[in-house]
């Protein structure tokens, strides 16, 4: 399969020379994918697919355009390129754009992302109705909005007329699992799942299912708290969204357009002390690891956060042709689009405290564990989302509350996180449970 597509690649690249391009790039990426949804003890729906699907980006000086397709076809590949060179002719110049040089590709293997074996559709039902039946055997747990179970398998292949060619193959599964807890408009919902690279890696189902039917019901009968200036909580599988607001902040993109409100914060104290943000690209059975960019720029682990201060951006190579720097192998590529500036697995560093220890000395707080809309601006840092969770009182979680939102500045925000130690790496862009000061809760 590789072997084809890398044929496929250079044959796709010559033909986009004989057009007429000076110079040009082509991604190309196969998979396949396999899922299930079960309801009520009943698989309600299966499916497979295929994809086959390639991008090329052609350049006549600074002049550049892009074709996709969602076959690779062979016969097709001079009209293909004909299009992209006739594309290209007529749009204007960016002086920034460009298919930057490349080292030799890295091999992929030393990073384990791929399990070859494809799980029965047998399989997946199984493992979707364990996660549902364990929630359903939950004393208390009125309904299920369902239980699904996934896998899937691509191969990648990058190739520019510079004579960079490398490939990776990744695999996928997951579970989730979500539950309903009431009756009525008492109701209450909650989930849980898991993801990996291999089957082994994976969550018990039974055990996702019966966490997410608990979470159901301590959400019921919530209240809405008081307006007040109090200490969060973040539980850990809503944490990263923090350290996913920071990354949004410092990519390349907006700090060359001059969109965001940390682009006069190179080198500056942002966060604590004891505080690192790490980009690791080379992760072992990582979501999101590589062993190169959307560019074929060599990728390496960074601390985008070292002892609190901000040590650079987020950048590709166009993003580093504005801002007169060097790509740090961040560039990400779809077939249907130019590279862009993005973080691959990004996580803030665990802390020393547990979570109970966390919040021993809270006399009153909240935890939160769901959040909805909003965000951070990136213009002005400031920070609005609705929330739910639980109070805290005297260090104990108490009783369930909703309908507020939180309020406060990105800036802020940073300056006063403490990491508690229940780092997981599950989601691609993890954190452990945060505490936070100075923020606003909106309620009653």
């Amino acid at each position: 399969m590789t072997d084809d597509l890398l044929t496929n690649a250079a044959d796709l690249l010559r033909a986009a020379k004989t057009a007429g391009a000076d110079s040009a790039d082509t991604v190309l990426v196969t998979g396949t994918s396999i899922s299930v949804q079960r309801r009520l003890g009943k698989t309600e729906e299966t499916e497979r697919a295929e994809a086959r699907e390639l991008g090329l980006r052609v350049f006549i000086g600074q002049q550049s355009a892009i074709v996709s397709a969602s076959s690779i076809d062979p016969k097709n590949f001079a009209r293909l390129a004909e299009q992209a060179v006739a594309m290209a002719r007529v749009v204007p110049e960016d002086k920034y754009a460009y298919i930057p040089e490349a080292p030799p590709a890295q091999s992929a293997a030393f990073l384990d992302m791929d399990d070859p074996n494809e799980p029965s559709m047998e399989t997946l039902i199984t493992r979707a109705a364990t996660a549902e039946d364990a929630a359903m055997a939950v004393p208390g747990i009125t309904n299920s909005e369902g239980a699904s179970a996934s896998w899937g398998r691509s191969h990648v292949v990058l190739a520019t007329s510079h004579g960079f060619a490398g490939f990776y193959t990744r695999s996928s599964h997951g579970i989730s699992a979500t539950a309903i807890a009431g009756a009525g408009t008492g109701m209450q919902r909650d989930y849980d799942y898991s993801s990996a690279q291999h089957a082994e890696d994976l969550d018990d189902p039974a055990g996702i299912g019966a966490r997410a039917a608990e979470q159901a019901l301590a959400r019921l009968n919530p209240s809405r708290p008081k307006t007040a200036k109090l200490p969060v909580i973040f539980h850990q599988r809503i944490a990263g969204g923090v350290i996913g607001s920071l990354a949004a902040a410092i990519n390349g993109a907006a700090i060359a357009r001059g969109t965001s409100y940390l682009k006069d914060k190179l080198g500056e104290q942002l966060f604590g002390a004891n505080i690192n943000i790490i980009d690791d690209p080379l992760r072992v059975r990582g979501s999101r690891s590589r062993p190169f960019d959307g560019e074929g720029q060599s990728v390496s682990r960074r601390a985008l956060i070292e002892n609190g201060i901000l040590t650079g951006w987020i950048l590709d190579s166009r993003s580093a042709r504005q801002l007169g720097l060097q790509s740090t192998g961040h560039a990400a590529r779809g077939t249907s689009g130019p590279p862009g500036p993005s973080a691959t697995n990004l996580y803030l560093e665990a802390g020393t405290l547990t979570p109970t220890e966390l919040m021993a000395d809270i006399v009153e707080g909240v935890l939160i564990t769901e959040m909805m809309g909003g965000g951070v601006n990136g213009i002005t840092g400031d920070y609005s989302r609705g929330a739910t969770g639980f109070m805290i009182r005297h260090g104990q979680i108490a009783e369930p509350v909703a309908e507020f939102t939180l309020a406060g500045h990105a800036l802020e925000i940073f300056k006063h996180l403490t990491p508690a130690n229940d780092l997981i790496f599950k989601r691609g862009t993890d954190s452990p449970t945060i505490r936070l000061e100075g923020l606003t809760l909106a309620g009653a």
